[in-house]
C-alpha cells in the first residue's frame, strides 16, 4: 500500500498521522508513506526522525475577520492543489489521510480531484475550518470524540477515537524511567506545555518551585518547550536554584514511555494529549489554551473533568498557588488519585489505530 500523509503544526496533529502509519506499518510491513507539511511546522523536524520522507508546500491558514491577507491565503491554495495534485500522479498513493492543520486543506482536496480515496481525522470534540471544509470531499472521515459526529456527514462519519493512544498503550515505564534516570520509588509528576511550550504553565511552574521539596516521595519533570528552556533554566537558578527531586528538559522525543512513568500530568487539554492520558489512565491537571479556534481545548478538558478523570484549572486561574493545590489534592489522597485512575481509564481507546486502518482498507 502506498501512502500519502498530512498533519501540521503541531505535536496534536501530527502525532495521530504518525501513529497511523506505524500501524499501517505493523500491519503491512511493505506499506510506502510520503508525507506532506509545512517547512515551518513541527512535522518539519519530527517526521524525518521517524524515516518517513518529506515534503513540504506553501501554504497558510485563513484568518476568521476579512483581511488582504485571506487573498493571499486563497492563491496560495490554488497554487498548492496544482502542486500537490503533480506530487500524487508522480507518488502514486492508494489512500491519502490528513489529520489536521491548515496544510491538509489543498492535499486531501487534491487527491479528492484525482479520484484517489482520502480520509481525515478529527481531533477535538469541535472541528476545525479545514476539516469542516474537507468533509465534502473526504471518503471517509474518522473522529476521537462521539460528541463530534453531528458535525459531519451521516454514512461516512466513524467514531473511532485517536490513533495516538494505540501507540501510547505499547510504551514502557521502565524506558521511561530508564531515560530520565529516576528510580522506581519516586511518584513522576509531568508538566508539559505543549510540543511548544506554554508561558503561562512555565510561570505557575516557577512559582510552584519553591514547594517541590515538600514532596520527597515525588520527582517532578518539566517539558518547557524548546523556546522557553533556557529562560526557565535561567530564572530558576537566580530565584531558588533547580530543586534535586526537578528535571528540567526543553523536548521529549520518547513521551510514551514517559507517560507509562508518571504518576500525575499537569498539561494543556489538545486531543491528542487527551487520548494519550486516558489510554494509561493517568489522573491530571489539565489547563485549556485559551488561543484556540472555538475553545475547542476547554470543551476537551470538561468532558473528562465530569467523567472524574482530571481536574481542570483555567489559566486565568492559574497561578503557582492553584497549581500546589491541585496536586496536592491528588498526590495527598490515595483514595482521590485511584478513583481519577480508573475513570480515567475507562475513556481510553487502546485500539483506535486499528479502527482507522479497518476503515483505509474499506475504502481502498
Amino acid at each position: 500500500m502506498r501512502v500519502v500523509l498530512s498533519g501540521g503544526g503541531t505535536g496534536g496533529h501530527i502525532y495521530p498521522a504518525l501513529a497511523i502509519a506505524a500501524e499501517l506499518k505493523r500491519q503491512e510491513s511493505q506499506a510506502a508513506f510520503l508525507y506532506i507539511g509545512t517547512s515551518k511546522g513541527l512535522e518539519a523536524s519530527l517526521v524525518p526522525r521517524q524515516g518517513i520522507p518529506f515534503e513540504a508546500i506553501d501554504i497558510s491558514g485563513l484568518k476568521r475577520k476579512l483581511s488582504i491577507e485571506n487573498v493571499r491565503t486563497v492563491w496560495k491554495f490554488v497554487r498548492a492543489v496544482g502542486q500537490v495534485k503533480k506530487r500524487l500522479q508522480s507518488f502514486k498513493p492508494d489512500v491519502v489521510i490528513g489529520t489536521g492543520g491548515y496544510v491538509c486543506g489543498p492535499v486531501v482536496f487534491a487527491a479528492s480531484q484525482l479520484g484517489i480515496p482520502t480520509l481525515i481525522h478529527e481531533q477535538n470534540v469541535v472541528p476545525g475550518l479545514t476539516n469542516r471544509f474537507l468533509s465534502r470531499y473526504a471518503t471517509r472521515i474518522a473522529v476521537s470524540f462521539e460528541e463530534s459526529l453531528v458535525h459531519f456527514p451521516r454514512g461516512k462519519s466513524v467514531y473511532t477515537g485517536n490513533p495516538r493512544a494505540t501507540e501510547v498503550s505499547r510504551s514502557s515505564a521502565d524506558a521511561g524511567r530508564q531515560s530520565l534516570g529516576i528510580p522506581a520509588n519516586k511518584k513522576i509528576v509531568l508538566l508539559v506545555g505543549g510540543s511548544r511550550g506554554a508561558r503561562a504553565i512555565n510561570e505557575a511552574t516557577l512559582a510552584f518551585s519553591k514547594w517541590m521539596g515538600n514532596y520527597p516521595d515525588c520527582h517532578f519533570v518539566y517539558v518547557t518547550g524548546e523556546v522557553h528552556y533556557e529562560a526557565v533554566c535561567k530564572t530558576l537558578r537566580e530565584r531558588t536554584g533547580i530543586p534535586d527531586n526537578l528535571t528540567l528538559l526543553p523536548y521529549v522525543h520518547n513521551m510514551p514511555d514517559v507517560l507509562a512513568a508518571t504518576y500525575v500530568s499537569v498539561n494543556r487539554a489538545g486531543a491528542s494529549t487527551l487520548a494519550e492520558l486516558t489510554v494509561l489512565g493517568i489522573p491530571s491537571i489539565l489547563i485549556p489554551s485559551p488561543y484556540v479556534t472555538n475553545n475547542h481545548q476547554e470543551k476537551n478538558a470538561r468532558g473528562l473533568e465530569q467523567a472524574g478523570a482530571a481536574l481542570v484549572l483555567l489559566e486565568k486561574e492559574l497561578n503557582g498557588t492553584t497549581l500546589r493545590q491541585a496536586l496536592s489534592s491528588i498526590l495527598e489522597d490515595g483514595d482521590k488519585w485511584r478513583r481519577m485512575h480508573e475513570q480515567s481509564r475507562k475513556m481510553g481507546k487502546p485500539d483506535a489505530a486499528n479502527h482507522i486502518v479497518r476503515l483505509i482498507g474499506e475504502i481502498v
